[in-house]
């Protein structure tokens, strides 16, 4: 494939492979977000071959956060430099090589270590995957596209569990940092042969203070949000959180005087862009707390185990599935804004009812309810992602990505914090020392609520908002024109 620049007209290049190129990105996002979950079963056998307690392999999880924090924000600016699809390729040999690193650690010290370099390759995959999709796609095709991109979130959650507690049973945890080398391998290959050098145009010095104290920022928030999730660290988040936001003001006052920031703030003013930031960070709280609260709540609400509570989470992700080939139609004939206003309203509300479910509840009726509302969330990302760079320019287009991205991680933790601050506070009110069932009730309806409110911000998308992505202004001049 050829070396262009970011000024290179989309149409001719590569645009009849979108679908392969959106899915040669979907796998290695796919295979980083089953990664994260899968971990996360196996940290109780992982602490007893190490020697330590269980509570002490959370460390595993952060030192991950901690690279995805201080290295996402300067995703854009290496993609410009080096062309995004070189710093992609090399995301996905970094996350594989320190996957190998995983595999072979003999000690929790070197396993911590050997996450930093995958959380290293986890920052760039994220942030430059959906940058290589938008130098690689046709607008028209870019809803489409992007319905691809949804599923690696949606779907790595809901099937890391299940799948880790298989390995750990039948296998060795460490053949869940072994199974990314053969698919890391072969998206190296794809990426070389599928997708072109696209490089932007310098911009200025590379921003070191800016990426110092963003990444102190970011460290600090995902640290404090990850510790709120768990009981007796309480100080400690607020500590952490605290010096995030302080970091993070200190990180602002500079951007202000850089000509270059590794965040700039100033795409906030382009409307698409600034609305569906804030509308998705809201939205995204109920995305990162489900994940957290379903297989509590089957687990311990209702008793099940971790197999029959993971059977019936997997509906989640058959509603993700099902979502993708409608989006585009649906863009077409009622355009965004109506879109998003609707169909947010629906599925913050079916996931809203969730607060309902009870054990007596036949199975295959919280099956499609959780179905039917995954299938909606996994539209109004779809919309997201797609709207937020319709006004866009591609030499903004690397550093709206990482900037977009840094975003959505750090909400999806949010929503994990919200959704255990919400389950403990009605522990504490009714007296508590376990969950009960109108405690999970309380924070499926306090994510909910507050998802809600993305609805003030979705009316502000303009009404013709997309339309050259959607196809929508075509239609409205025709039947205005009475053809």
């Amino acid at each position: 494939m050829s070396d262009q620049t970011c000024d290179t007209p989309l149409a001719g290049r590569a645009v009849a492979n979108f679908r392969v190129i959106a899915l040669i990105v979907a796998s290695a996002m796919l295979m980083e977000n089953i990664d994260a979950t899968v971990l996360a079963t196996a940290l109780p056998t992982m602490a007893r071959d190490f020697g330590v307690d269980a509570p002490a392999m959370s460390i595993a999880l952060t030192s991950y956060l901690l690279s995805l924090a201080i290295f996402i924000p300067a995703s854009g600016k290496m993609a410009d430099r080096f062309g995004s699809r070189t710093v992609f390729r090399a995301a996905i040999l970094v996350f594989v090589v320190g996957s190998i690193l995983c595999a072979i650690a003999p000690t929790l010290t070197l396993l911590v270590l050997a996450r930093l370099v995958q959380g290293i390759g986890g920052a760039m995959m994220m942030p430059v995957g959906r940058l290589v999709l938008m130098r690689s796609v046709a607008r028209k095709d870019m809803v489409s596209a992007m319905s691809w991109l949804l599923i690696p979130a949606l779907i790595g959650p809901i099937v890391g569990p299940p799948l880790g507690g298989f390995i750990v049973t039948y296998l060795d945890w460490r053949w869940i940092f072994y199974i990314n080398v053969p698919i890391g391998i072969i998206g190296m290959i794809f990426v070389s042969i599928y997708i072109d050098e696209v490089k932007g145009k310098p911009s200025g010095p590379f921003d070191t203070v800016g990426f110092i104290l963003s990444g102190v920022s970011l460290g600090s928030l995902l640290f404090g949000f990850e510790l709120s999730s768990h009981e007796g660290q309480g100080a400690a988040a607020i500590f952490l959180i605290a010096v995030g936001l302080l970091f993070g003001i200190a990180y602002l006052k500079h951007a202000r005087s850089h000509p270059s920031p590794i965040m700039d703030f100033l795409l906030m003013k382009i409307p698409s862009f600034g609305t569906s930031v804030i509308a998705g960070s809201l939205t995204r709280i109920t995305q990162g707390a489900q994940p957290f609260l379903l297989p509590l709540l089957f687990q311990v609400g209702f008793g099940l185990s971790a197999a029959a509570a993971g059977q019936i989470v997997i509906s989640t992700a058959l509603g993700a599935m099902a979502m993708k080939p409608l989006a585009r139609a649906v863009f077409r004939r009622i355009g965004f804004r109506t879109s998003l206003v609707a169909n947010g309203i629906i599925g913050t509300v079916g996931y809203g009812l969730c607060a309902a479910f009870r054990p007596d509840w036949p199975i295959w009726v919280i099956f499609v309810v959780l179905v039917l509302s995954a299938f909606f969330m996994s539209f109004q990302f779809t919309a997201y992602n797609t709207i937020a760079y319709d006004e866009i320019s591609q030499d903004k287009m690397s550093a709206a990505t990482s900037f977009y991205t840094t975003f959505q991680q750090l909400m999806l933790s949010l929503g994990i914090c919200i959704g255990a601050l919400a389950l403990h506070t009605s522990m504490a009110a009714s007296g508590n020392s376990e969950p009960a069932l109108g405690d999970f009730s309380s924070a499926f309806i306090v994510v909910a609520v507050i998802s809600l409110t993305a609805t003030i911000w979705n009316l502000r998308f303009a009404s013709n908002a997309g339309e050259e992505i959607s196809g929508y202004r075509g239609k409205v001049r025709r039947a205005a024109a009475g053809e």
